[in-house]
């Protein structure tokens, strides 16, 4: 029975998006099915399978490695801070420890990966091959390809040249699409507190949802002309971050030194969403319990999501949790959410494999309030002033996609997850 619930949840997702689309005569119904039929088979292949359950756990347990070799880095300054096991003298680790100063390592080598071109080739090859199978335009495939590795806004600025030379509506395509990224350079924080092989599998099923619920809720007729991508001699614009002005390669040490020290920021900006995000949501929690000691911020998002909870075939109680968790991932961030459950989401026999699974790929996204304001802010630098204005006046369009491709992916999983 709840795998029959499971499957209407996915339609019903699929349906809201259908019920609010902008124009619903110009979806292209048919890359719509071959893109799902594809995120079907991705996640089959990736929970079902013992080579593909192995191949995800590789790469989880890949990045596992690369953050316990950032400890040795965080033990050379702040031994205290670190447990014996990596050679510290720590009794255990905060979150900050070990989930965002390995962050120092993990940015820099991706942004390595990036001036020596390599991340750029896998991004443009998976976003070409995307587009030749699915049907869709080849930006919009290679975008959805490179925000899941850079991240909203990194990709966002890296694709200026092609921002600049589209109309409004497909900027408000990209603008939709970013609200469900993640970037490669956080995965290791992320697997440090849920399981690592769901957080792998949740990030080629966002990519394609993410392509399936912005086809529905916007769909653009993109004229053959109209479908390139923007170059500047002869590279795309993926490949110009580490091109400065005259042409010239950025020095490699001067780059890496700028990567570092945006790792820096980046950690902090997350450190300070938390602690604010957390403090807050305690503070509404006082007030509501003013007026019942019941009444919570958990407990009214629980009530809102409990439908979309259910949908994902669960019991009632495990849904209303869930509902809960996903409001207050909506309204803080995913990290905020991890953290809570982090001691205990690894723990199958107290939730059971399916619970487990949906969560961890629901949370898998920056799909959330604040994101909506990055991306706006983002554009402002970017875009011509119609394109500003259409983005602006549909965040809850933003907001919706996000939620959506949350809510497909996490269903999807669980299609094939008991």
């Amino acid at each position: 029975m709840y795998l029959i619930v499971n499957i209407i949840g996915v339609l019903v997702y699929l349906g809201i998006a259908f019920l609010f689309s902008k124009k619903k005569k110009a979806i292209n119904w048919k890359s719509t099915a071959i893109v799902l039929v594809l995120n079907l088979v991705i996640a089959w292949v990736l929970t079902s399978f013992s080579w593909g359950r192995e191949a995800v756990q590789a790469a989880a347990d890949g990045f596992n490695w690369l953050v316990q070799v950032a400890y040795q880095g965080i033990v050379f300054a702040l031994p205290n801070w670190v447990t014996p096991n990596f050679g510290g003298t720590a009794k255990s680790m905060n979150f900050v420890t070990s989930s965002l100063l390995p962050i120092l390592l993990v940015v820099p080598m991706f942004d390595i990966l990036t001036y020596i071109g390599v991340l750029p080739w896998i991004i443009k090859w998976i976003g070409r091959g995307l587009s030749k199978i699915t049907g869709q335009p080849k930006f919009e495939s290679f975008f959805s390809v490179e925000m899941m590795f850079l991240g909203n806004t990194e990709a966002l600025a890296v694709s200026r040249l092609q921002i600049q030379t589209m109309r409004a509506e497909r900027n408000l395509t990209l603008a939709m699409m970013s609200m469900s990224c993640i970037t490669a350079s956080i995965i290791g924080a992320y697997t440090q507190m849920v399981p690592g092989n769901y957080v792998l599998t949740a990030i080629p099923l966002n990519i394609l949802n993410a392509i399936i619920i912005t086809n529905i809720l916007n769909p653009v007729t993109i004229e053959p002309e109209e479908d390139i991508i923007a170059k500047v001699g002869g590279s795309s614009a993926a490949e110009q971050s580490d091109v400065e002005e005259d042409g010239s390669k950025e020095p490699f040490f001067s780059f890496l030194g700028d990567s570092i020290l945006g790792a820096g920021r980046l950690i902090l900006i997350i450190a300070a969403n938390v602690i604010a995000f957390v403090a807050l949501a305690a503070l509404i929690d006082q007030l509501l319990g003013l007026i019942n000691p019941w009444l919570s911020l958990e407990h009214i998002l629980g009530i809102i999501m409990f439908p979309f909870a259910w949908l994902m075939g669960l019991d009632v109680s495990h849904a209303f949790q869930f509902a809960q968790y996903m409001g207050t991932k909506l309204v803080t961030n995913e990290f905020v959410v991890m953290g809570k459950i982090a001691p205990t989401i690894h723990d199958v026999a107290k939730y059971g494999a399916h619970y487990q699974a949906i969560l961890t790929v629901f949370l898998t996204s920056f799909a959330n309030f604040s994101t909506t304001g990055m991306i706006i802010g983002a554009f402002k630098g970017l875009a011509d002033k119609k394109s500003n204005e259409l983005i602006s006046k549909n965040v809850g369009y933003m907001l919706l996609s996000g939620i959506l491709v949350s809510l497909m992916s996490a269903g999807i999983v669980g299609l094939f997850v008991w």
